[in-house]
């Protein structure tokens, strides 16, 4: 049974960006997207451990400050030829507020 972390107000999130959260011993990154959908991944690319959370965001995806790979927000693979997954965790907004699941 998934445990759910009270994150964020969603509107401090910023649009087309990110917001970087630290629950424990975890970096998780938090963003919204286009048409403010959130997602929340491990904060660091399958390829070279560059910070996801400091990537531009477009569509659905991030792309690494490091080395330009696009990370899939809903499944966390890279895009293209490349390959590798970073953890995704399933959030929920209830009255404006940004939990995820741990």
């Amino acid at each position: 049974m998934a445990n759910w972390v009270k994150i964020t107000n969603i509107d401090e999130i910023p649009f087309m960006g990110s917001r970087k959260i630290l629950i424990k011993d975890k970096e998780i990154a938090v963003f919204k997207t286009k048409d403010n959908s959130i997602f929340a991944v491990n904060n660091e690319c399958p390829h070279k451990q560059g910070n996801l959370s400091e990537g531009l965001v477009h569509e659905n995806q991030v792309t690494c400050p490091l080395h330009n790979w696009d990370i899939d927000l809903k499944t966390g693979e890279a895009q293209g030829n490349d390959c590798g997954c970073t953890k995704t965790y399933e959030s929920k907004i209830e009255k404006d507020i940004l939990y995820i699941a741990i």
